[in-house]
């Protein structure tokens, strides 16, 4: 038997009520550098290793260290070139980790979403009560060290339980970048919350492209550039959403750098058609202007599947 989680109702890219982003814009594009704490010695999980080599793993922390210790302070001064804020996925352990990354992220306005506390601690096996404590210390910690509320989630490594949606949607979080299954927000099911997934990306991922892929950096770029002018061209349709994912111990490495710079000078060319932002901002857009006529779209056309639902009074008829 076919399993499904449920978790979205299927709806067909094409006829969708149209998105017109803020200053008629056709595409919201966003980046996401994450920023992780890696643990030379991680807690073992029964589910999956700390790290792909046996522990220690000397190679595989330093070159993570590299990244916060250079490879950011390199991404952040090319952003900063292009007006181009951050929204950090963030190991919250950054915090006591390197506090002078977090000052310089909050002098520029940049936005903070949860990563979890370690990218070497997994959701895998959590209880109830152990993942609502780890949510609950982000909450408080970000809080405390920038003074933004979390709305944002994305899951440490990429790891969940079948109840991570529904807790943080319980917190009030407004967006999950744990679904990779369109190119526009959608809204996701969930007991409680207004919960949304935004279009993140494995696709130009640089985790994967070079590591999976093992693509050169001018593959990378170009990658870039493809995917931007394909949503462009049908954001004139109905808004689309870009996303590029970043790892400083990579994409800033010095060899990488420059064809990276040539892909969002490309980007930054169509500024016309292009609304620059963070995600909590798409994300507070289309939760106000286009999540009821998603749903009532999914209604009208006879798509809404059972099982789970949305929360809210409004979704239940």
């Amino acid at each position: 038997m076919h399993a499904d989680p449920n978790l979205y109702d299927y709806w067909p890219y094409r006829d969708r009520p149209k998105i017109v982003w803020p200053g008629g814009k056709r595409l919201a594009f966003w980046i996401a550098p994450n920023i992780e704490v890696y643990e030379y010695a991680p807690p073992v999980n029964p589910a999956r290793p700390g790290w792909p080599r046996p522990t220690p793993d000397v190679v595989g922390y330093s070159q993570r260290d590299w990244g916060n210790r250079v490879g950011h302070w390199r991404l952040m001064e090319l952003l900063d070139s292009f007006g181009l804020r951050g929204s950090i996925s963030l190991s919250t352990a950054l915090i006591d980790h390197h506090p002078e990354i977090i000052e310089a992220c909050v002098a520029r306005n940049w936005e903070f979403f949860s990563h979890g506390i370690y990218n070497t601690r997994y959701s895998y096996g959590l209880t109830e009560a152990q993942e609502r404590a780890v949510i609950e210390d982000s909450i408080r910690a970000v809080m405390a060290a920038t003074g933004q509320r979390l709305r944002g989630y994305l899951a440490p490594a990429l790891t969940h339980t079948e109840r991570t949606l529904d807790l943080i949607a319980d917190y009030d979080f407004w967006y999950s970048c744990d679904l990779f299954q369109d190119d526009q927000p959608q809204p996701i099911k969930t007991r409680t919350g207004n919960l949304i997934s935004m279009p993140y990306s494995l696709e130009v991922n640089d985790v994967i492209t070079y590591g999976a892929l093992g693509a050169d950096p001018w593959r990378y770029a170009d990658m870039l550039v493809r995917h931007f002018d394909q949503l462009l061209e049908e954001g004139a349709e109905s808004g689309t959403v870009m996303c590029i994912p970043l790892h400083a111990y990579l994409v800033s490495q010095p060899h990488r750098l420059r064809p990276f710079t040539q892909a969002l000078k490309h980007i930054a060319s169509h500024g016309d058609d292009v609304w620059f932002t963070t995600a909590v901002e798409i994300a507070g857009f289309y939760r106000e202007n286009c999540r009821a006529a998603t749903l009532a779209d999914i209604a009208a056309r006879g798509l809404a599947t059972g099982g789970r639902c949305f929360a809210g009074a409004e979704e239940s008829a």
